[in-house]
């Protein structure tokens, strides 16, 4: 479905407002797109194209949760490592 260029900054907007409360809890993601589908009209009702691509997401975002848990985590581990460096907080002799 096609959308203007007002509805795909509303997307944009309620996708990154939303994924800032999202990251620490499972399967928060289907939620989330539920969410960004309404915000634009896109409502989820029995029997629409909308529903059934919805139930297709849904079918595999449980893969998907766990390469966006692995990916946060690697992001909070690379910040946390880079701050304990700048902060001469980390012993490299332990990583050597």
């Amino acid at each position: 479905m096609p959308l203007n260029f007002a509805q795909q900054m509303t997307v944009i907007i309620t996708a990154v407002l939303a994924s800032i409360g999202t990251a620490g809890v499972p399967g928060a993601g289907a939620i989330m797109l539920l969410m960004v589908l309404n915000s634009v009209g896109l409502n989820v009702e029995a029997g629409t194209p909308v529903a059934m691509a919805y139930a297709m997401i849904l079918g595999i975002d449980a893969i998907l949760d766990m390469g966006r848990t692995c990916l946060n985590v690697t992001g909070d581990l690379a910040g946390t490592a880079i701050v304990a460096k700048t902060e001469n907080e980390i012993d490299l002799g332990k990583w050597s």
